[in-house]
């Protein structure tokens, strides 16, 4: 399967940013991508109070432009995520969707750890405007087995081997990585991500300025199961696109087989303490 991930600059004018987007996905699907996927906030990337004011339900504009994208071009189109519209009195959620050719909805995922972090002397609180989901997601594309993530949830390796004892062979981490955080931490997790589980992994990133104070690092990647980087995009906006080689990645869990040689009974989580270390 060849695979793309879309690297945009997005900011608060979802007109613009669609029109990058949709841009971007044609030509990932001219190149010969079968599953596209776009990256953290793709419609919009902003301060907490408009995107809560520019939240959608999922059968907004945003989505439904996205679903006539991957029916137009018949592709799996990962549509990063957006800021979904709760019921009233309710935060928002860090929404991503899985559309398939048709058009249609397979999978939706709801973001699980909440950007709560002081990064290059900017603090960042994701839940004064946005509530975690609960709910690890995987999805069927024909062969492949996808992972859904994003962002900030890279940090988290216990979600990741959940996915893949879930029969991922590939997950996705669309995001709007720091530059702050991004220049030490953004290849060194993805790769780590993708050894530690064997399996491929489809990083989409934003990139540049955004107000009101966001500064994203770019370079988004596909990694294989070796850890090796197929691509890796430049400055800018664009798009990367590898072909994901399931027979050797095959082989690489029958020759170095450590999702095999797991103890589960030896592994017990820790009871937390009342402080919650």
């Amino acid at each position: 399967m060849r695979a793309a991930a879309v690297q945009l600059n997005s900011n608060g004018d979802k007109d613009r940013n669609l029109a990058t987007a949709e841009r971007l996905v044609r030509a990932a699907a001219a190149d010969g991508a079968e599953f596209v996927a776009l990256p953290e906030k793709w419609n919009q990337l902003a301060g907490g109070d408009e995107l809560v004011a520019g939240a959608e339900p999922l059968d907004g504009p945003s989505l439904s432009a996205a679903r006539g994208w991957a029916q137009e071009h018949s592709i799996h189109l990962l549509a990063g995520s957006i800021s979904e519209r709760a019921e009233e009195g309710e935060k928002a959620s860090n929404t991503s969707v899985l559309i398939g050719p048709e058009g249609e909805d397979l999978a939706v995922y709801r973001k699980i750890h909440m950007f709560d972090v002081v990064a290059g002397g900017v603090s960042y609180r994701e839940s004064e405007f946005e509530r975690a989901g609960d709910e690890p997601v995987v999805a069927s594309l024909g062969d492949l087995t996808l992972g859904l993530t994003v962002c900030y949830d890279l940090r988290f390796p216990e979600l990741f081997r959940i996915l893949a004892l879930r029969g991922a062979k590939a997950i996705a981490v669309p995001s709007a990585f720091t530059l702050a955080t991004g220049r030490d931490h953004w290849e060194v997790l993805l790769r780590a991500r993708a050894i530690e589980n064997q399996l491929f992994v489809i990083a989409p990133n934003q990139w540049g300025e955004a107000p009101p104070h966001y500064s994203s690092f770019g370079r988004s990647a596909i990694v294989d199961p070796w850890g090796t980087v197929l691509a890796t995009a430049a400055d800018g906006e664009g798009f990367v696109a590898a072909e994901l080689d399931f027979a050797a990645q095959e082989r690489i869990r029958s020759q170095l087989p450590s999702l095999a040689n797991r103890q589960a009974n030896a592994y017990a989580w820790p009871q937390p303490t009342e402080d919650g270390s």
